[in-house]
């Protein structure tokens, strides 16, 4: 589908989306916890339906009912022997279940589709290996996992996923010989591991880091020989408890990452006056790209330096800012990004310009040179929801329309996008 967009100044106020990355992990710790919790969480997306799935396919009932907005998690009374999961083409959802899986001792097959086969698992496949684990995978990408994870010391370099990180952690509560984590090298995107932790607060599993080494603590977990859950003093069926504790009822935050696009729109229409209003949003959250605030003020005033290790999300969306700012905006610590739903260095300088705009690439990033104006043109989205995105906004300072391919992608992280776009006063018709 091809969104085609008119330029036209933006104003007015929209709700940030749910964020995906907390109910994510909401999701995951709910599916482990002692009994059902409700997740209020007012909409959902393609990514985090990829982990609702996942995780109904690992024997918990996930029903999203959209009239209230919530999830409502049942846990598994009982875990299958053997399983295939489906986890499309979110990156979370595999590498935070991948640990989890193991640490059940599941055979499993987790099928992926669009590039998320490419993108890589190493060295968390070695350390799950290294730790009693046989994984393989088919010439479709499928990965195979077979064998019960075995405690002990897990070696994790720090600066090539946060996602490996955050899985064993969730994987760690499971296992029954004391284990921790050791991070080797300097952390990137500490903010996801932050919401990871915050995640697992709020289901009673604490987690410590001193120095290099991180650990968790959790009450311990009871279950019946055979798997099913001990029967309460009422005669009920407990579910397996896995030393998580539901909270019960609990609320996914807004999210900084999609609210970040009106954050620029801001900037682009009146130079962040006021005329975007985004609501839903914690001042004081602890995801990374509430960075959003102060990196649009610093590329504004021209000259900045972007460093991308901890904001990755953020770059398609801030190099479009950069493209009509004074100086040259240069990102760096981005090769990350090679790795997303699309080389997204390649992807950003391609945007820019087939927009009209100046950018080139370098060997950890890219750089960005303002004009006045952009042109306006057709844009290959490379099926890249950020691109998609940062691609709309751009519209803001185009000179003529802005034709954008493969504009459904937004609904991996933000489908209410368009929808909000047109509520702010944006021009667009879609095409086939």
């Amino acid at each position: 589908m091809k969104a085609v967009i008119t330029p036209a100044k933006l104003a007015g106020c929209v709700k940030a989306p749910a964020s995906k990355s907390v109910t994510h992990r909401l999701l995951i710790c709910a599916a482990l916890a002692d009994r059902p919790t409700d997740i209020v969480c007012e909409g959902t997306a393609e990514d985090v339906e990829a982990t609702a799935r996942a995780l109904d396919q690992l024997g918990s009932d996930i029903v999203y009912d959209r009239e209230r907005g919530l999830f409502r998690v049942v846990p598994a009374r009982r875990r299958p022997d053997d399983c295939v999961l489906d986890v499309g083409e979110s990156g979370s959802t595999l590498r935070f279940l991948l640990p989890v899986v193991c640490a059940m001792g599941i055979k499993a097959r987790l099928r992926m589709r669009g590039r998320l086969p490419q993108r890589p698992l190493s060295p968390l496949w070695e350390e799950l290996e290294r730790h009693g684990c046989s994984l393989t995978r088919d010439t479709d990408g499928t990965v195979e996992v077979q064998g019960r994870l075995r405690g002990g010391e897990f070696r994790m370099a720090s600066d090539v996923s946060s996602q490996f990180i955050s899985g064993l952690l969730f994987a760690l509560p499971l296992m029954e010989e004391p284990s921790f984590i050791r991070l080797c090298g300097p952390v990137e995107s500490e903010g996801y591991i932050r919401m990871t932790i915050r995640a697992l607060e709020q289901f009673g599993v604490r987690t410590t880091r001193e120095g290099d080494v991180m650990t968790v603590s959790s009450a311990p977990g009871k279950h019946c020989a055979d798997g099913s859950a001990p029967v309460r003093s009422d005669g009920s069926r407990r579910t397996v408890n896995t030393g998580y504790i539901s909270p019960g009822t609990i609320r996914t935050e807004g999210d900084w990452s999609g609210a970040a696009f009106w954050e620029i729109a801001g900037m682009l229409t009146d130079g962040g006056a006021g005329s975007i209003a985004c609501t839903g949003l914690d001042e004081y959250s602890g995801q990374g790209d509430r960075a959003v605030r102060q990196l649009k003020l610093d590329i504004a005033r021209g000259g900045a330096v972007v460093d991308a290790r901890n904001v990755p999300d953020l770059v398609p969306a801030l190099s479009v800012l950069a493209s009509v700012s004074p100086g040259r905006t240069v990102f760096t610590h981005a090769g990350r990004l090679r790795l997303k739903e699309s080389d997204r260095i390649r992807s950003a300088v391609a945007m820019l310009r087939s927009l009209g705009g100046q950018a080139e690439e370098t060997e950890d990033g890219f750089i960005v040179h303002g004009q006045d104006a952009l042109r306006g043109g057709c844009v290959d989205s490379f099926r890249d929801h950020r691109i998609v995105m940062s691609a709309a906004v751009a519209s803001i300072v185009c000179e003529d329309k802005v034709v954008i391919s493969g504009a459904e992608a937004v609904g991996k992280s933000y489908p209410a996008f368009w929808e909000d776009f047109g509520i702010l006063g944006g021009n667009v018709l879609f095409e086939p």
